[in-house]
């Protein structure tokens, strides 16, 4: 039975590995919206998951099906009216089953409920086009804002902002 809830401090380690398998390495290669082919450092660690769970303005939610953690997106309050829609992840073995349409909309009325943001905003490499394609599929589209990849570092790609209206 899959539920869809908020993450406790008892579930980073388990979360963290989940991550790590959908976005690095050659598990990540079984899926089709890894960034193995762009980055091979982690994705997150366990201190900065903990960090998450501890910001008022986070939540962190987690997809669980019969004790298998299957999924993950992270939300941040950004303003009054916006949230930021972060690290959505399915495990590789279970994309393109609707899992990733279920934890954003999970995670959308969340951050309706808890920060009454009424746009979620979020932000995907620009070489990623399939995967923009696909948010877009989802009622995001592209605001036109360009942002420095966010992390340290020279790198050959930036981040494409993509927005969408709640509601």
């Amino acid at each position: 039975m899959l539920a869809i809830r908020l993450a406790t401090a008892a579930d980073i380690p388990t979360l963290r590995l989940l991550v790590e398998r959908a976005y690095r390495g050659d598990t990540a290669r079984g899926g089709w919206t890894h960034e193995a082919d762009l980055l091979d450092d982690e994705r997150t660690d366990e201190q900065e998951l903990a960090a998450t769970l501890a910001d008022p303005a986070c939540r962190l939610i987690v997809a669980v099906d019969d004790g298998r953690f299957t999924g993950t997106v992270t939300i941040t309050r950004k303003s009054d009216t916006h949230a930021y829609l972060g690290m959505l992840c399915v495990d590789p073995d279970l994309q393109a089953a609707g899992l990733g349409r279920q934890l954003i909309a999970a995670a959308e009325a969340q951050a309706a409920r808890d920060f009454g943001a009424t746009f979620m905003e979020m932000t995907v490499i620009d070489r990623r086009a399939e995967l923009i394609a696909w948010y877009e599929r989802r009622g995001y589209v592209r605001t036109g804002e360009i942002r420095p990849f966010p992390m340290p570092g020279e790198f050959p790609f930036a981040m494409v902002v993509l927005e969408r209206a709640l509601a």
